[in-house]
């Protein structure tokens, strides 16, 4: 009782000195919540509030903002079809792509026809609504058109990665329903490796140059070129039914843990995703964005394109990302922004010195992946103003967001209004990664400090909390989780594992999966990569965990020889995730060969 009242007096006297001092009704909030933990003892929740105020509320009028223009489009009945029209309108004439393996330049009006074409050519082939078409082919402005081209019509693309071969090929286009596929020249012989075993009535269309023509003799190949360069460029007298929360395309999943997974993106989703990335990083209309990521990916184009689609800005389209020629490109195009993934950065700095790193314009970097042991040099050594790190899957509802530029953090959760963006760290069992329970049956909230799964509420009434799932229903249902925050909700399961701080900054741990014990105690892989790769010069490293047995009597000496002769792996060649990560997982492919004595470990 005597605290209470001591508790109330003070509160008085301390709104009376407010008023006198005539503070903005901002200072009035802050003080009225720093009396709000006066009055339970948290003193240092008021320091922890302290420290991230500006950056909550920064992030609050982003939610917010975003949060009102995807309410204002569901209205709307808008499409990423009928957004992009809009920016044509505004600035018709601006240049849209750039295409830098040719300096071909397609401006909005430009890019508009394409996709008309593309519209007429996918109603002349009898598809309706809710088909899907495959596109198996590398990054470039056309990629853009064909599956811009077919939303407008209601056909949904399929973005297969174009590393793929043989049995993971067939089961992105098996998976995805898709009643034509339309590859690229450079993808003959790839697609020739599978022909025979796709359905009788797949329909081929070649995007390109003819190239091998003996080696796709068996089967008709209609020339896509000749098909659209015949098509009409207006607009199709086609009223499209789907709307803001419908089907836009398939992206896939990386396939780390088995076959790659179609992962579903909405209209609403591509959005979402786009419109964070604009508001939180600082970009502008007017900039020219460097987009050397692959278009197959959520990242190159959702996160790149998007900005272009949405927001008026000018992307630079390269086939293939190469270290030696990047700052040379953001010279010639004069690029203010760069996207990321993986270990971009890292190769990037193991580049020797060069004068156009110097001569740039380049103000923002954003991607997802910068490790914590290259971020502080990249910045330092390419003078980038702003770095903006982002986490989140394609089909995730738990995206984390770095909007300060915290060292090493992918994103943050508000520490003092933690309930407004409902995501959390919750305990899992060590080796199973299964999601452990309390006495009520509800998850375990991980405290500061202490790694946990990434989980993240369902809610389908909000753009922002909805999970779309995968293709393929068995798929969705192993990633959602129910009495996660309480009895009868869902949630879905991200399978990383991140730990928080104080501040509620949150850092990436490691993929599921992807720890080993050692001593009692859980070893992030990901943490000895990259200290290992900046003691060799940013060298390429993978860790992975293998049973040793007998190493308990090992003396420290004898453990360094043991490590030499049986742990220690070097290899002229590996093979590269589309996130540029060496591929540490064993495929099915790669399984099959190693049987059959193929290829070796």
């Amino acid at each position: 009782m005597m605290h209470l009242t001591s508790g109330v007096i003070l509160s008085l006297v301390i709104l009376g000195a407010v008023w006198l001092l005539s503070l903005t009704w901002l200072h009035i909030l802050l003080v009225g919540f720093g009396l709000g933990m006066f009055s339970r003892g948290s003193w240092r929740s008021i320091h922890v509030a302290a420290h991230t105020v500006k950056r909550d509320l920064t992030c609050l009028v982003i939610l917010l903002r975003v949060k009102f223009s995807m309410y204002r489009n569901l209205r709307n009945r808008s499409t990423i079809p009928s957004l992009f029209a809009q920016m044509v309108t505004l600035h018709p004439d601006k240049p849209a792509l750039i295409y830098e393996a040719t300096g071909e330049v397609w401006s909005f009006r430009e890019l508009q026809e394409r996709c008309h074409a593309v519209a007429h050519w996918a109603l002349a082939q009898g598809w309706a609504e809710g088909d899907v078409v495959a596109l198996y082919l590398e990054s470039q402005p056309l990629v853009v058109a064909l599956w811009l081209g077919l939303a407008m019509v209601g056909v949904e693309a399929a973005l297969i990665n174009y590393n793929l071969r043989l049995d993971s090929l067939l089961h992105c286009v098996k998976v995805s329903r898709a009643r034509a596929v339309v590859f690229g020249t450079e993808m003959t012989e790839a697609v020739s490796e599978v022909i025979e075993s796709l359905q009788s009535d797949m329909v081929l269309f070649r995007a390109g140059e003819q190239q091998d023509e003996e080696k796709l003799c068996s089967v008709q190949v209609l020339n896509l070129d000749a098909l659209l360069s015949c098509s009409p460029k207006h607009p199709p007298q086609y009223k499209l039914r789907k709307e803001f929360n419908d089907r836009l395309f398939y992206i896939y999943t990386s396939g780390t843990t088995g076959m790659p997974k179609a992962a579903i993106v909405v209209h609403s989703r591509y959005y979402r995703i786009a419109a964070f990335g604009f508001h939180s990083f600082g970009l502008r209309h007017d900039d020219i964005i460097y987009n050397c990521l692959p278009l197959y990916h959520s990242a190159g184009t959702i996160m790149g394109v998007g900005q272009c689609l949405l927001f008026g800005s000018t992307v630079v389209i390269r086939r293939k990302f190469s270290a030696s020629r990047f700052w040379d490109d953001c010279v010639k195009h004069n690029c203010t922004v760069i996207q990321y993934i993986g270990e971009i950065c890292r190769y990037l700095l193991a580049q020797p010195v060069r004068p156009s790193e110097a001569q740039h314009r380049v103000r923002v970097a954003y991607g997802n992946g910068l490790r914590p042991s290259v971020w502080e040099e990249f910045v330092q050594r390419f003078r980038i103003q702003r770095i903006g790190e982002f986490y989140g899957a394609t089909e995730c509802n738990c995206s984390l967001i770095n909007t300060d530029g915290k060292v090493g953090a992918c994103g943050f959760n508000s520490r003092i209004l933690p309930n407004f963006y409902p995501i959390r760290l919750v305990r899992v069992q060590q080796d199973t990664r299964e999601l452990l329970r309390d006495s009520q049956g509800l998850c375990i909230p991980c405290p500061p400090g202490e790694p946990g799964m990434l989980v993240g509420r369902i809610n389908h009434t909000d753009p922002l909390r909805r999970f779309d799932g995968y293709a393929d229903k068995d798929s969705t249902n192993k990633k959602i989780a129910h009495n996660v925050f309480k009895m009868g909700d869902s949630a879905y399961i991200s399978g990383d594992v991140l730990v928080m701080d104080e501040y509620g900054y949150m850092y990436f741990k490691d993929r599921s999966g992807d720890t080993f014990r050692w001593r009692g105690e859980n070893v992030s892989t990901t943490e000895v990569e990259g200290v290992l790769s900046g003691l060799l010069g940013h060298t390429d490293v993978a860790v992975y965990g293998v049973s040793v047995p007998g190493t308990a009597e090992m003396t420290q000496s004898g453990w360094k020889k043991h490590v030499l002769s049986n742990l220690l792996f070097i290899a002229a060649n590996w093979t590269l995730m589309c996130t540029f990560k060496i591929q540490k997982a064993v495929t099915d492919e790669l399984y099959n060969a190693i049987m059959e004595g193929k290829a070796s470990l």
